[in-house]
């Protein structure tokens, strides 16, 4: 047995993107295909930051689960194309790549999108048009 003490080290998460508390309450478990994210992009602190823009990866689903989440890319070609949500509270990232890790989405609500980790572009607002809105 081991007594060592253990020194962990924590981040504050900056939610300060939300525009409000509607939809927070409704957040829908999702898991993140990790590979699919670029460690100094994505998660450069070692957690993906909540308001991290998503979409679902094509063909990832089966037996009516939900697929796998990977980062919102208007230039992609896998599903993620179509933005769906925003992560609702930062997740650690794995050490390893190949682990998926779980999470919450937000789909619906107010977004300050200049508060955002990562920049969205029009096609996406489009994507999310009554479901959230931007402020």
């Amino acid at each position: 047995m081991n007594l060592s003490p253990v020194t962990e080290t924590f981040q504050q998460d900056d939610q300060s993107w939300l525009g409000s508390a509607h939809g927070t309450d409704a957040g829908r478990s999702i898991t993140l295909d990790t590979s699919m994210f670029t460690a100094g992009t994505h998660y450069p602190n070692g957690y993906f930051p909540s308001g991290t823009p998503l979409g679902v990866i094509t063909g990832t689903g089966q037996g009516g689960v939900v697929g796998l989440y990977g980062p919102y890319n208007d230039a992609a070609t896998d599903g993620r194309q179509v933005l769906v949500g925003f992560l609702l509270c930062a997740v650690d990232a794995p050490s390893a790549a190949t682990t998926d890790v779980q999470g919450s989405l937000l789909d619906h609500g107010r977004i300050v999108e200049s508060k955002l980790p990562i920049a969205i572009d029009a096609a996406g607002k489009t994507d999310v048009a009554g479901r959230i809105q931007f402020v």
